[in-house]
């Protein structure tokens, strides 16, 4: 089977299924196939039970499945999406004439070829398994994901173990934490604790209060698990505090008796398929580098959700997808702009010579830079095009009353564009802001984004 599409979009959790809807909305007349690997959509949404989502897109608080259930609904009345499940990429090949043409196998069609124009990669973000964070010792049975745990007990009704430890406090963690807390009641079984590495949780704070301190579960922070015990069925493991430096300290180690470790420790965006297209990749938030429309470094090829950055809260991530396959629309039905060069956006608007003079002082999209104040932004880059852009961007560290600052780097100096005060950043909090792009002054090189503590109140009065 060979079949053409407009716009094809990887991966049917909250970011495909967002992208997918917002480009059949912009575009009606555009073809989109959304492609899914497992046998339903709705992504990792389908196997969070607890509530909590949805609070920003619907005004309400929803499960994991009814979220997902939403979108499926919406979906469904749009007759110009298709959707491909339990079907897998084999291969992605960029055409010299624009456009992409991926290789798909499933039960269904065997192996078959699909082209489009714009391709909108959304495959969401992995675990962090034992073997990346360096745990010594066999390798039992017993360990698992807090995913893996999550999936076994939510969609398959199978509880791993008794006893439980967790490593890392990242909020998959704590809800297992609390999920596991009740299902073991019955048998008798426990959440002996969780261990975190860091001095600071991972996870959102009201994770910390609602999974733990209202369960009475402990969090172990600076401590982390550093051996593994048991050869056919996990045992127990040693834990171990650690110093600011994360080294081990001396005669810390404690035995816990467990015969089931989850593991919390992070999540990594998922964007192998993506290597054959080589797209600029971002070293800290470990996806593609975008601009605010969340289109790649590959013209056509757009990024967004989990695949882009790791998100705490699915609005976001369904924002994201809604931002890509609104372009990505607009793209195929050409009236996006697809050049390089702000004089080549000139030409394809049609601007006046007069105008397009004044307009080809900025660079088509501006590089954002962030200091190590922030742990990451996104967007990498900024078109100037007049309208507003969205920015996403974590603390390094907790702060209180900090100052984000965006600047304008120009030929002739530096000029503040966008200046908020934060009561409280922590860095398990991702923050979003809305930068007006018509604020760029010309000539402009790039654009620098800090954290700085905020002025007390006495000494801005005595500035005034």
């Amino acid at each position: 089977m060979k079949r053409f599409y407009d716009i094809i979009v990887i991966g049917a959790g909250p970011a495909g299924m967002a992208a997918a809807l917002a480009a059949a909305e912009k575009a009606p007349q555009c073809s989109i196939a959304l492609i899914e690997r497992e046998e339903h959509i709705g992504g990792i949404l389908k196997q969070c039970i607890h509530d909590g989502f949805g609070l920003i897109r619907f005004k309400e608080r929803l499960t994991g499945p009814e979220y997902a259930w939403r979108y499926r609904d919406m979906l469904a009345q749009h007759s110009n999406i298709d959707i491909f499940v339990s079907t897998f990429v084999i291969r992605i090949v960029q055409q010299n004439g624009g456009g992409f043409e991926l290789t798909f196998t499933n039960p269904k069609n065997g192996i078959f070829t699909l082209s489009c124009t714009a391709l909108i990669s959304a495959t969401g973000c992995r675990e962090r398994t034992d073997r990346q964070v360096f745990i010594h010792g066999d390798r039992p049975s017993g360990v698992f994901t807090a995913g893996q745990a999550q999936a076994f007990i939510n969609l398959k009704g199978y509880l791993p173990g008794k006893r439980f430890v967790i490593l890392g406090s990242g909020d998959i963690g704590l809800i297992m934490a609390r999920r596991l807390t009740l299902e073991t009641a019955s048998v008798g079984g426990s959440v002996e604790g969780v261990y975190e590495v860091k001095s600071e949780p991972s996870g959102l704070t009201r994770n910390i209060v609602q999974c733990l301190e209202d369960y009475g579960i402990p969090l172990h922070l600076s401590t982390t698990v550093s051996a593994l015990h048991g050869a056919g069925r996990l045992e127990g493991v040693t834990v171990t505090q650690v110093d600011g430096r994360m080294q081990p300290v001396a005669d810390t180690e404690r035995y816990i008796p467990c015969d089931t470790l989850i593991l919390s420790v992070g999540l990594i965006p998922e964007n192998d398929i993506l290597d054959s297209l080589a797209p600029k990749m971002d070293t800290r938030t470990k996806g593609p580098q975008v601009n605010q429309y969340m289109e790649t470094t590959v013209p056509g090829l757009f990024s967004c959700g989990n695949a882009l950055h790791v998100n705490d809260l699915v609005d976001y991530v369904s924002e994201s997808g809604s931002i890509a396959g609104e372009q990505a629309a607009l793209l195929c039905s050409g009236t996006a702009f697809e050049g390089n060069t702000a004089s080549e956006r000139a030409a394809a608007t049609e601007i006046q010579p007069a105008a397009q003079a004044e307009l080809c002082k900025n660079p088509a999209e501006i590089p954002i830079y962030a200091d190590k104040t922030l742990l990451y932004q996104t967007p990498a880059r900024i078109a100037p095009d007049g309208k507003q852009a969205v920015l996403y961007f974590r603390s390094a560290a907790q702060r209180e009353q900090a100052v984000l600052t965006i600047r304008a780097e120009t030929k002739t100096g530096s000029k503040t564009l966008f200046k908020k005060t934060f009561r409280l950043l922590k860095p398990p909090e991702m923050e979003r802001i809305i930068v007006d792009t018509a604020s760029i002054p010309a000539y402009t090189k790039q654009l620098s984004v800090s954290l700085t503590d905020a002025e007390p109140a006495h000494q801005a009065k005595e500035a005034e």
